[in-house]
C-alpha cells in the first residue's frame, strides 16, 4: 500500500471517514503513478490531441483515426519496464497482451505489433545480454501465438540501463467506424468480467512500476497467456458484430480497481460488485486481492439482462470464462461487498481522480557545460574504425530480432521489418506505414531538441515510405519525478514535442508516461519513444534493387552536430557535444519534397539518414544490395567540415536519394524550383564502399566483408 500521509488525509477528508484496509488498497493502486498519472497529467494537455482525423470517445484505451471510407486505426503504446527487468520473458509477453487488449477496447481487431527495448551494455554485461535475449524471446511467443505480425521496432543498449529493462510496445488496429463500441451505460446494465481466472499475479504491480526498482518483487510479475488472449480477441468482436456490448475496458494497471472506478468515472455511473462472483484461480483470495491483481488477459464489459444470454453463449464457443460481477447504479459510487458484507463504498471521482501535482523542475547542473567538446584521440585508419562502428550493438543489423518475429501473418505486411518502415495494406486500398523511434544519447545532451529530434527521425522514415504523418503516439520515460532536475528533462521533452507537433499538425492519438525508472545506479537517461502512423493514398514506394550506374542524391543539409552520436560515443567515448538541431522550416521542405517526388514515380529507393550518419546511411544501402558505391565528401551540401564531421554528424532533415540516369535530371529540376539543399554525391558499381575528400580515400570497404560483420555481429554477441 503506497499512499502518501498528505494523500491518506485528503482521501479521509474527501470521504469525511476513515478509509477500510479494501478501500486503501484500490485507492493506493488508483493513485499510482502508473494508473494516476499525477506528475504529468498538468503538462499533458499542452500537447495537440485534436485533428479532422482523430475520432474520440470517453473511455477509449487507445487513439482512433479515421482513414476513410468508413474505417478507422486505432494505436496505442505502453510499457512493462519494471516487470521485464525482473522477469524478461514474462514482462515483455505481457507487456504485448495488454497493449493488445487497449486495441481491442475501441471494437478493433489488432493487426500489427511494433516494440522499442533498451537494456545495459551487451557488450560487457552479461545480465544486459540475459534479459535481452528473454524479452525478445517473450514478444516473439506472444505475437506468433496471437497470429498478430510484429512488424517493427529498435533497439538501444547504454549503460544507463544497466541491470534494468525498458520494453515499450505500441500495436496497431483496424476496423470499420460504424463497428467502433460507443461505451455507454444505464441503470440496471451488468458487469461482466472475461477472459482469465484472476490469481495473485501481478498484485500491486501499479505501485511496483511507480517506485524505484529496487527489490526483485516477482510477485508483482504477472503471468502470461497468449492462447487465453486469442479466444479473447475471437469473443470480443463476435459479440461486437452481434451488438452485445454497450461498454468495454481492458483490465491492465491496478486490475479491477482501476478498471471498474475509471468506466464508472468516464460515464458518470455507479458500479456495485461483488468479489464472491469473480473467477479466480486460488479459492482463499481476499478482496483486497482480488481488487488490485492484475492477472492478465481480462476484459471488463458491461451489457444488459437481453445480451447477457447472447455473450454467455460466445463465451461458450470460445471457452472464455465470463462471470457476472455486479450492476450499474446511477449513484456515481463503487461499491465493493464479499457477499452482503460492504468491503468498499467511494465516490467513482475520489477514486479515479488523484490529486494532481505541478512538481518543481530546475535544469540540471550535468547540463552546464555539455556542448563544450574535449579533444578527440586521431583515428588512424577510418576503414577498420568504420569495421568497427558497423558491428556495434547499436547499428549493427538487426535481423536477429526481427527475424524471431513473424511479421507476414494476416497477409496485410507489404513492407517487412528491416527498412526505414513498415507498411501495412488497409481493407480500402489505402496503405499504413508505422515507425518508433528514440535517442536518449540526444535527448540527455538536449531534452527539447532531443525529443524534437526523435519525432522528426521517426517522421523521415515513414516519409520514406511515400507516407505523410497522420498521428503520433508518444511514450516518455524518466527517472524520479520527485528530483525537480529530473523533471526539468520531463517538461523540456514535452515542450519540444508539443512545439513540432503543432507546426507539422500532427496530433498526438495516445501515449504513456513512465517514471521512477531508476536502479541503485541511477536515473536512466531522458529516453521519450515517438511512433508515427503514416498515409499512403495511392501505393508505397517499394525499393527496387539498385544497379551499377544508378545515383545517389543527398536531400537535406549536414551540420557541424556530433553530440550524441554514435561516432562520440562508442567510438571516442565522449558523452557531450552540440546534440542535432531540426530547422522546422527545413523540415517540412524536405519532407515534402521527399513525399512530392516518390507520388513521381522516377525513385528507387529513399533512406532516412540518421544513427551513424552518412557513412553508416550509405553503407546500409550497399550492403543490402549488395554493391559498392563511390562518394565525394566535397559535395555533401551544408557548411565546409572535416571529413569525420561529414561522415559521423547525425543531423536531422537529410535523406539519400537513389535514382538511375534518366531521371536525374528531373529530380534536380524539382528540387531547385522548391529552393531544397540537395546535391549528387555519389554514384553506385563495384565491389567497395569508398569515401573520399579530394581525391584522398577516408573509408575502403568491400562491401561483402562489411555485410558479414553487419549481418553476424548482434546474433554473435548475444550468443557469445
Amino acid at each position: 500500500m503506497s499512499l502518501e500521509p498528505q494523500e491518506l488525509d485528503d482521501l479521509t477528508s474527501k470521504i469525511g471517514r476513515k478509509p477500510t484496509p479494501t478501500e486503501l488498497q484500490i485507492v493506493a493502486a488508483e493513485w499510482s503513478e502508473h494508473c494516476s498519472y499525477k506528475s504529468s497529467k498538468i503538462h499533458l494537455k499542452m500537447l495537440p490531441m485534436k485533428g479532422p482525423l482523430v475520432i474520440s470517445e470517453k473511455g477509449y484505451d487507445s487513439g482512433v483515426l479515421d482513414v476513410g471510407d468508413g474505417y478507422v486505426i486505432t494505436a496505442h503504446i505502453e510499457s512493462h519496464n519494471h516487470p521485464s527487468a525482473v522477469e524478461p520473458y514474462g514482462g515483455a509477453a505481457t507487456g504485448v497482451g495488454g497493449v493488445i487488449r487497449d486495441i481491442l477496447s475501441t471494437g478493433t481487431r489488432p493487426i500489427a505489433i511494433l516494440d522499442g527495448l533498451r537494456f545495459g551494455d551487451i557488450e560487457k554485461d552479461l545480465q544486459a545480454r540475459w534479459l535481452f535475449k528473454n524479452a525478445v524471446t517473450g514478444i516473439a511467443d506472444y505475437g506468433n501465438c496471437l497470429g498478430i505480425p510484429t512488424i517493427g521496432g529498435e533497439v538501444e543498449f547504454d549503460e544507463c540501463y544497466s541491470n534494468y529493462a525498458l520494453v515499450d510496445v505500441a500495436a496497431i488496429g483496424f476496423g470499420k467506424k460504424k463497428d467502433l463500441i460507443k461505451n455507454h451505460a444505464n441503470r440496471g446494465d451488468l458487469v461482466v468480467l472475461l477472459g482469465g481466472s484472476t490469481g495473485r499475479d501481478g498484485i500491486g504491480g501499479s505501485q511496483f512500476a511507480s517506485d524505484s526498482l529496487e527489490s526483485e518483487d516477482r510477485s508483482a510479475v504477472q503471468i502470461p497467456d497468449p492462447f487465453i488472449e486469442k479466444l479473447i480477441i475471437e469473443t470480443i468482436l463476435e459479440a461486437r458484430n452481434q451488438n452485445l456490448i454497450n461498454a468495454m475496458k481492458d483490465l491492465g494497471g491496478g486490475g479491477l480497481s482501476c478498471a471498474v472506478s475509471e468506466t464508472a468515472d468516464a460515464l458518470s455511473i455507479g458500479i456495485e460488485m461483488d468479489v464472491d462472483k469473480v473467477h479466480t484461480r486460488e479459492s482463499d483470495m481476499s478482496p483486497d486481492e482480488i481488487m488490485v491483481s492484475e492477472s492478465q488477459e481480462r476484459m471488463l464489459i458491461i451489457t444488459n439482462n437481453e445480451k447477457l444470454k447472447k455473450l454467455e453463449k460466445i463465451c461458450n464457443k470460445f471457452h472464455v470464462k465470463c462471470s457476472v460481477i455486479g450492476h450499474v447504479t446511477s449513484d456515481s459510487m463503487m461499491h465493493v461487498k464479499k457477499g452482503k458484507k460492504t468491503c468498499a463504498n467511494l465516490p467513482t471521482t475520489v477514486v479515479a481522480n488523484a490529486h494532481l501535482l505541478d512538481r518543481p523542475s530546475k535544469k540540471p547542473s550535468y547540463l552546464e557545460n555539455i556542448e563544450q567538446e574535449k579533444k578527440l584521440s586521431p583515428i588512424s585508419n577510418y576503414s577498420k574504425m568504420m569495421m568497427r562502428l558497423l558491428s556495434s550493438p547499436n547499428i549493427a543489423s538487426k535481423i536477429w530480432i526481427y527475424g524471431q518475429y513473424d511479421h507476414e501473418v494476416g497477409i496485410r505486411t507489404v513492407i517487412k521489418p528491416g527498412k526505414d518502415a513498415s507498411v501495412l495494406r488497409l481493407d480500402n486500398g489505402k496503405f499504413l506505414a508505422a515507425k518508433i523511434d528514440g535517442n536518449p544519447k540526444h535527448c540527455y545532451i538536449n531534452p527539447r531538441e532531443g525529443a524534437i529530434g526523435c519525432f522528426e527521425e521517426a517522421c523521415r522514415n515513414v516519409v520514406c515510405t511515400g507516407a505523410k504523418p497522420i498521428g503520433m503516439l508518444d511514450h516518455l520515460q524518466f527517472g524520479n519525478p520527485e528530483n525537480p532536475e529530473i523533471f526539468w528533462t520531463f517538461l523540456e521533452s514535452l515542450k519540444g514535442l508539443t512545439d513540432f507537433a503543432k507546426y507539422f499538425e500532427i496530433p498526438c492519438v495516445g501515449g504513456k508516461v513512465s517514471l521512477y525508472n531508476e536502479t541503485p545506479s541511477g536515473p536512466i537517461k531522458p529516453t521519450p519513444l515517438i511512433g508515427i502512423l503514416g498515409l499512403i493514398e495511392k501505393k508505397p514506394l517499394h525499393s527496387q534493387k539498385i544497379t551499377s550506374g544508378d545515383y545517389l542524391v543527398i536531400i537535406g543539409e549536414t551540420k557541424n552536430e556530433l553530440g550524441g552520436s554514435e561516432y562520440f560515443e562508442y567510438i571516442h567515448k565522449f558523452v557531450g557535444g552540440k546534440c542535432p538541431i531540426v530547422n522546422f522550416k527545413e523540415s517540412k521542405t524536405n519532407m515534402n519534397a521527399v513525399l512530392d517526388v516518390i507520388g513521381k514515380d522516377f525513385l528507387k529507393a529513399v533512406h532516412d539518414c540518421s544513427k551513424g550518419g552518412l557513412a553508416v546511411a550509405v553503407s546500409e544501402l550497399c550492403m543490402i544490395n549488395q554493391i559498392g558505391c563511390d562518394v565525394s565528401l566535397e559535395k555533401v551540401p551544408g557548411p565546409k567540415l572535416d571529413a569525420d564531421r561529414t561522415l559521423f554528424s547525425e543531423s536531422h532533415s537529410r535523406y539519400l536519394v537513389v535514382l538511375d540516369k534518366k531521371n536525374l535530371k528531373k529530380l534536380e529540376e524539382y528540387l531547385r524550383k522548391n529552393k531544397v539543399s540537395y546535391n549528387l554525391i555519389g554514384q553506385f558499381g563495384g565491389e567497395n564502399i569508398r569515401f573520399s575528400s579530394g581525391h584522398k580515400p577516408i573509408i575502403d570497404l568491400r562491401v561483402d566483408k562489411a555485410q558479414k560483420t553487419w549481418f553476424n555481429s548482434l546474433k554473435e554477441l548475444v550468443h557469445g
